[in-house]
């Protein structure tokens, strides 16, 4: 007996040890992994580069931990603030990062780019983006730009939310999107409606279209400029209501032209979803036809307007009716027009 319960003790004894043994050895393979990812970050922030980065759509608070650690340790940092804003002032910014910022207007980043990228290839530079850094043409530019430097300038990119994402919110499938459409201000005697054909494309194959509304920041004032004055119109944000509105009036127009041209896209009772502040606490969506969405407001900016497929889902209509104005009439245009027609 006394033998067989010292075999039991030495049993237990070498069970310890080596659970003792695998412990360190998994607290050493841990400090080996952090030690490697320590260098490794090291390493990246030893080459200089220009660091393209997304903030998100809503405030501060949104940039990714790896962005926020670029912007405190970049000699330079800059915002481009024309083809988005977001819902928080440059100072809130400042604040928050500890850091001066530098805002990029359209005539910066588009014609002086050569101050922003300058020294970017000795110094980290990084430019920030509200949304996604690749979700505006304006970005792809630039980092185009480092490439083709002599010598080229490192660049990376650090992606974050945006708004062609962000509208899955609404209960869309983003699968189901077409091609994305801008709409712009109508001015008196300037209408574009090249916006039409591209949602009709679309409509034709039952696809939603999210439709990016007109910013207008730091534009000049046409009149001043014919007086030889440089000044800058009051900031201007489309709303999805101003957005409807233009939609309807196209419409009715093509209708009533000699060719014919309308196709009802755009007519009274499609159905559509208007979206304002994705992304923030007070973010807000409605639901309705385009004449319905027409009469509502959505508060302030940035708003963005969705056109509803035909193609719909059924779990889609479920999702999105509780946004409607007026639900009866949503449910019966879905069963008229939609209903049935989705891939199931």
């Amino acid at each position: 007996m006394n033998k067989g319960r010292g075999v039991s003790r030495a049993v237990t004894d070498n069970l310890t040890c080596a659970t003792k043994i695998v412990g360190c050895m998994k607290q050493h393979l841990e400090k080996l992994e952090r030690c490697g990812r320590t260098i490794e970050y090291n390493q990246v922030a030893l080459v200089k580069m220009l660091y393209i980065i997304g903030l998100g759509l809503a405030d501060e608070r949104d940039i990714s931990v790896k962005g926020l650690e670029i912007v405190k340790r970049a000699e330079r940092v800059y915002l481009e603030a024309y083809t988005a804003v977001l819902l928080v002032d440059k100072d809130v910014l400042e604040a928050y990062y500890g850091r001066s910022i530098i805002i990029a207007d359209r005539e910066t980043v588009e014609s002086q780019s050569d101050s922003i990228l300058a020294g970017a290839d000795t110094v980290d530079v990084a430019f920030l983006v509200v949304g996604d850094p690749f979700s505006a043409t304006t970005h792809a530019d630039l980092a185009l730009r480092c490439r083709q430097n002599s010598p080229p300038i490192p660049t990376r990119t650090l992606p974050n939310a945006s708004i062609l994402t962000a509208v899955g919110a609404t209960g869309l499938s983003l699968y189901s999107f077409g091609q994305t459409v801008s709409m712009v201000f109508y001015e008196e005697n300037w209408r574009p409606n090249s916006w039409y054909p591209k949602v009709k494309e679309n409509a034709d194959l039952g696809l939603h279209t999210l439709i990016l509304l007109d910013i207008k920041v730091k534009e000049p004032n046409l009149k001043a400029l014919e007086r030889g004055k440089y000044v800058f119109d009051p900031p201007r944000f489309m709303t999805a209501a101003q957005c409807a509105e233009q939609m309807l009036e196209t419409e009715e127009t093509r209708a009533a032209s000699e060719e014919g041209k309308s196709t009802g896209v755009a007519g009274k009772e499609r159905l559509a979803v208007a979206v304002a502040r994705l992304g923030s606490e007070g973010e807000k969506i409605v639901a309705g036809t385009l004449e319905e969405l027409a009469q509502q407001d959505l508060g302030k900016p940035l708003h963005s307007l969705v056109l509803c497929g035909w193609k719909m889902h059924e779990m889609e209509w479920e999702f999105v009716r509780d946004f409607a104005v007026d639900r009866e009439k949503f449910d019966e245009i879905w069963k008229r027009d939609y209903a049935g027609k989705g891939v199931q």
